[in-house]
């Protein structure tokens, strides 16, 4: 069995030059692309994306996929400028060679009233997306419609095509039990590491509440992990997620952080029993 690593190298730095360099030194080949300098990636220019796509493939690493905010944006909002949204990264995901795009169920607080609205829009994104050979990734969030176990299943019970990626540190925040959240992840198609305490703070890998250590351990299948784990703020944190980030620990930079997310995952790799071999993990 083989596990990738994958990470939002954002978190390390904001420049193409220094995400690669994070990626490089942690010996990760693949990216979940979000922002580079400040820019999220659904305003990337043809020629920012051209540019990135040339550097990326010299070093070695992939576009795993674009983790776009598309979805996060109020249910009762224009969904025109949702679909000119989406349109636009299918366009990068061509420049990119990337088939998964990172989407969301939009924020509500009237989960029965906005389930109709939200089916019917995931439904349409999905299949713009698949005309272009392209799948969505719904990852689990706060505030938005699919932000329980049990709402997620209904999402991917309802909207045929829409796969799962799971993020146990956002069930944690939302108070999703534990036993629901073993039951859900099972239904995951890739996972955000992220892990946090029930008191809200990030934590890295292992030391929260998001039973990362269980969530590796059940592996059955070749997978990707994609670190996420905001262990410190970092440039458009806000543009992104509108609550204050809580963090148990404080470090001299967000390279560091990163890179004790990194070393935090791999310790609990190597503890269930997987040996890294050139860039992933195999047992």
């Amino acid at each position: 069995m083989k596990i990738d690593l994958c990470a939002f190298a954002d978190e390390a730095a904001d420049d193409l030059g220094g995400q690669i360099a994070a990626l490089k030194r942690n010996n990760i080949c693949k990216i979940e692309l979000r922002s580079l300098s400040g820019t999220n990636v659904k305003d990337f220019s043809n020629e920012t994306a051209e540019e990135a796509e040339a550097e990326f493939a010299a070093s070695g690493i992939s576009v795993w996929s674009i983790g776009s905010p598309i979805g996060k944006s109020d249910i009762n909002g224009d969904f025109g400028e949702v679909t000119v949204q989406l349109n636009r990264v299918l366009e990068l995901c061509e420049i990119f060679k990337c088939d998964k795009i990172r989407a969301f169920s939009f924020f509500t607080c009237e989960h029965a009233k906005a389930r109709p609205e939200v089916l019917r829009r995931l439904k349409e994104l999905v299949a713009r997306a698949a005309d272009k050979g392209v799948t969505l990734y719904h990852e689990n969030e706060k505030d938005i419609f699919g932000d329980t176990a049990g709402r997620v299943q209904t999402l991917l019970t309802e909207v045929r095509g829409l796969k799962s990626v799971f993020d146990p540190a956002n069930y944690v925040q939302v108070g999703e039990s534990a036993e629901n959240m073993v039951r859900v992840r099972k239904y995951a198609d890739y996972y955000h590491i992220k892990d946090a305490l029930r008191s809200g703070e990030l934590v890295p890998a292992g030391e929260g509440d998001g039973d990362i250590p269980a969530l590796i351990a059940e592996l059955d299948r070749n997978v990707t992990l994609t670190l996420e784990p905001h262990l410190a703020v970092f440039s458009g944190y806000a543009a992104i997620d509108n609550h204050e980030m809580k963090n148990k620990y404080t470090f001299s930079s967000r390279a560091e952080a990163f890179d004790t997310a990194v070393n935090a995952l791999k310790k609990l790799l190597t503890s269930s029993g997987f040996a890294e071999d050139k860039g992933c993990f195999i047992k």
